[in-house]
């Protein structure tokens, strides 16, 4: 056991033997290509009959379908068959080191698991774990079904750290090729190439907590933000999938001794902890679509209720400006043949999300049959756009750099504000860890 005050466990990860092709055990997370099943079945032609996490996951495509429930119950029979037949086996105790490229981008991270206890979503939090945005509480309960009863997790999760003097990641990548390789394969369907390693070398281990400890410096952290708390890890992706590990815990500390909750593994949830001054992350926009409305109706709906919500609101048709924020925000829009651009001035909010974001919702209070998805690709929104009855708006991406100072000092962010690369580049699931004793 490796004592440290920041909230970490060093877990005891699950792989596939090697010589498994994890090119079909990897799959993108779950919560991309909502609005196109298609990739899924793509995926499952690729896969065919080979060990894969698509057996393990449920793509949210397909949540709230008639056949939920059985899905549901096949990826419980899954894992454990999995687990019984040894297609997964456990690693000794330690991180997995991971370098992935995509779309021409290279990134690092560290798979380790956090405490749930450490981690509060609520508006206000000053926990070390925080939430990066508002966390819709109404999309925990499907989740939940899922995680509840499994024996075994995997993470989609990426949360990041603020250490820009590079001390807790870079010191493994400088020395990979002396680590055990675990994985080194293509990712299907354009998602790059990833490459894992175990660091389990005590000194290794020790230095990496250390040097998360050394980000909560109170001294340090108050020259750099002011007296605020501490926040050390930002959820980067899989925000609702960290905050419901954090809802199943409650349910089953609910059960347990106090002696129980201390070491139990469903108090804790692995994720993949990523420095936001990493070269290879980028910030992509994420953008909407409404389902269920559009054309001039869509349009003058939207309108109003940037106007009643803001100082005011103009629209213009024809080829859109480019999406921006600062004091005045301007929109694109797309539906049926139409394109335009909304600016919206005297604004209620700081980020042009959060101004669209205020008006759909409003929208879609009122229209209860429209529905919004949230979109990777300004190429794709054009597409579904197209559709009858959508329309498709295009957003500004946010800076790295403002990511830490608007939590710590505003709290979370308005939903999906912002995406760490486009829909293929979202982590893969690979590594997998159980969570019944």
């Amino acid at each position: 056991m490796y004592e440290n005050s920041i909230g970490v466990l060093v877990p005891n990860v699950m792989l596939p033997p090697k010589g498994t092709d994890f090119s079909k055990w990897a799959v993108v997370a779950c919560d991309q290509f909502t609005s196109q099943p298609e990739y899924w079945q793509q995926a499952r032609d690729y896969i065919g009959s080979a060990p894969s996490t698509l057996d393990l996951i449920l793509p949210e495509a397909f949540l709230g379908k008639p056949d939920e429930a059985d899905r549901i119950a096949n990826i419980r029979r899954h894992m454990r068959d999995y687990l019984a037949k040894g297609v997964l086996t456990t690693l000794p105790q330690g991180f997995v080191l991971v370098r992935r490229s995509a779309a021409g981008n290279t990134r690092n991270g560290l798979v380790l698991a956090l405490d749930l206890e450490c981690y509060d979503y609520n508006k206000g939090s000053t926990t070390l774990i925080r939430a990066t945005e508002g966390t819709i509480v109404s999309r925990i309960p499907p989740r939940l079904r899922i995680r509840e009863g499994a024996p075994v997790e995997l993470p989609h999760i990426l949360v990041l750290i603020d250490d820009p003097n590079r001390t807790v990641i870079e010191p493994l990548i400088a020395k990979a090729d002396t680590l055990e390789p675990l994985y080194d394969t293509d990712l299907m369907l354009d998602g790059g190439h990833i490459t894992g390693w175990l660091v389990d070398d005590e000194a290794d281990i020790n230095g990496v907590l250390k040097a998360l400890e050394a980000l909560t410096d109170p001294d340090a952290f108050r020259a750099k933000y002011g007296d605020h708390a501490p926040l050390l890890f930002a959820m980067g992706d899989g925000n609702h999938s960290f905050a419901t590990a954090k809802a199943n815990w409650e349910k089953v500390k609910a059960t347990l001794s106090e002696t129980e909750r201390a070491n139990h593994p469903a108090r804790y949830a692995l994720v993949e902890i990523e420095n936001v001054h990493d070269e290879g992350i980028l910030f992509e926009p994420i953008h909407r679509v409404v389902f269920g409305l559009g054309g001039k109706a869509g349009i003058e709906a939207i309108l109003q209720k940037l106007k009643e919500q803001n100082g005011d609101a103009a629209v213009a048709y024809g080829d859109p400006k480019e999406a921006a924020g600062g004091k005045t925000h301007v929109i694109p829009f797309f539906t049926d043949g139409l394109c335009g651009t909304f600016t919206v001035s005297g604004c209620t909010q700081q980020l042009a999300v959060g101004t669209l974001q205020n008006a759909i919702d409003a929208v879609l209070k009122e229209t209860p049959s429209a529905e919004v998805d949230y979109i990777h690709g300004a190429d794709v929104v054009k597409e579904l756009s197209a559709k009858p009855d959508a329309m498709g708006f295009l957003l500004p991406a946010m800076q790295k750099s403002e990511l830490f100072p608007t939590v710590v000092f505003d709290g979370a962010l308005p939903r999906k504000t912002f995406s760490m690369g486009e829909a293929n580049e979202k982590r893969y699931y690979l590594e997998c860890r159980k969570i019944e004793p």
